[in-house]
């Protein structure tokens, strides 16, 4: 049998994407934080800060084992036992078989902490439905417990091997199953347990930090090479065609966005142009690896298009989604997976037959089972997140209280959750504060504004 030998190569290039996408969940902090009310600030942030802190360890005992351990329980999660946290594996690598036992040459603990980080900003973007009212220690609970039962299974069930892979054959390249539309269920359920803020829609709550709200989505936009082409693991050519269609499937949709809030609005904004950034990402996060780089170029644009106006919907069905999770990750996550049902190519990566199963698109000559597959796939991971999401928000309301009290809403959950607040803007010499007083910053009542926001200002990610 062959010695086992690490590629330097791939190894090196899973450690930068490893790091690139861990800058991903500090860029969403930033780009959520920006979204949301200056007196909210903080806590917004921590959430996404705090989910780096425990999905890392949950992952690390047994996470990686329940998602990418043998198959347990019918497919339905992996052997919790195989990697868990107090076994040394640094002699294995990822993908060995008999024949070749180093694989593609990756350490197991590389493959290991890349998709460790993929769980923390998972977990995190749910938080953005939940701004100004969540309990700190209520969504730390609900993290535990969404990332345990919702998390590992599903990635387990769409990535490990498990019995959605096995039965229905779903492509999803880097996670538009597995990340988006899981997040985004989760995101609704959640926001309907804990209801609306206090004042929505009748008062205006536009971001508060524009400049953070790009500065957030350019860092985002950074990571997710690593979030795409990374998912490769080796460096090759699909590895290229992934990073290409990242680049220029979102480029597209900050393009569509921008279109629908130029004829809608008459004013292109900046959160417009952030907001189309996510939503592009998203949509060609499931396909980047198994598409054409036109057909990038045209779901970036749809994506952008579609995103726009599917954030309005909150307003139309009355739940309030804070910073529209739903109209962009859960809307562009299905818009994505839909795609490779169209427009999947297997000349360009052979994995869609050889390895998973799966068929070309309609429209590249595949027919329409593996439409059906990306659907039905789609449709149980969002029922089953969105399922387990409410009931564990609901269990949580019910016992310790997942949002706060009216009166730390208003005056302030910063104060109220941290005792910290985003802003000093009190003039050293003393007085009320005069022009330099903020909004929302040790005020204890939100000022009036119209029955609905302007259309440019419910813009989100």
């Amino acid at each position: 049998m062959p010695e086992a030998t690490i590629d330097t190569g791939n190894t090196a290039w899973l450690l930068v994407s490893t790091a690139l996408v861990l800058l991903m969940t500090p860029g969403l902090a930033l780009f959520y934080g920006g979204l949301n009310r200056s007196k909210g600030v903080l806590n917004m942030m921590m959430m996404s800060f705090s989910t780096i802190g425990l999905v890392s360890v949950l992952w690390l005992f047994y996470g990686f084992s329940a998602a990418f351990g043998s198959d347990s329980a019918g497919g339905l999660f992996g052997d919790l036992g195989q990697y868990f946290g107090t076994k040394t594996y640094l002699d294995q690598f990822w993908g060995a078989t008999a024949e070749n036992p180093s694989g593609i040459g990756i350490p197991t603990y590389v493959f290991m902490v890349f998709q460790m980080t993929f769980a923390v900003i998972t977990v995190a973007l749910i938080s953005g439905a939940i701004s100004d009212r969540a309990k700190f220690g209520g969504w730390l609970l609900f993290a535990f417990g969404w990332a345990t039962l919702v998390y590992f299974p599903v990635a387990h069930n769409v990535w490990g091997g498990g019995w959605i892979a096995q039965k229905l054959h779903p492509l999803d390249f880097a996670g538009g199953t597995a990340v988006h539309i899981n997040a985004g269920a989760a995101a609704l359920g959640v926001a309907l347990v804990l209801g609306k803020r206090i004042g929505w829609p009748r008062e205006s709550m536009k971001p508060h930090n524009v400049p953070f709200v790009a500065l957030g989505a350019g860092l985002l936009w950074f990571g997710w090479f690593g979030f795409n082409a990374g998912s490769e693991l080796t460096v090759d050519g699909v590895t290229g065609l992934a990073f290409v269609n990242t680049q220029v499937a979102t480029a597209a949709a900050v393009l569509g966005w921008i279109i629908v809030e130029w004829i809608r609005d008459r004013k292109p904004t900046l959160v417009g142009a952030s907001s189309g950034a996510i939503a592009g990402l998203v949509a060609i996060t499931p396909a980047c690896g198994f598409i054409d780089s036109w057909a990038a170029v045209l779901l970036g644009l749809v994506a952008g298009i579609v995103c726009a106006l599917a954030v309005s919907l909150k307003y139309r069905f009355g739940f309030d989604d804070s910073l529209d999770v739903v109209g962009v990750h859960f809307v562009g996550g299905w818009i994505g997976s839909l795609w490779l049902g169209f427009f999947a190519n297997p000349d360009l990566n052979s994995a869609i037959t050889d390895v998973v199963g799966a068929k070309a698109g309609l429209f590249m000559g595949g027919g329409a089972g593996q439409l059906a597959g990306q659907a039905a796939a789609s449709a149980i991971v969002t029922v089953y997140s969105f399922a387990i999401a409410f009931l564990l928000a609901f269990v949580i309301q019910k016992t310790i209280g997942f949002r706060v009290s009216a009166e730390a809403e208003v005056e302030g959950i910063d104060i109220a959750e941290h005792a910290e607040s985003g802003y000093d803007l009190t003039p050293s010499g003393g007085g009320s504060g005069g022009a330099f007083a903020m909004a929302g910053v040790g005020t204890s009542k939100a000022a009036a504004a119209p029955a609905e926001a302007p259309a440019s200002e419910k813009v989100a990610g």
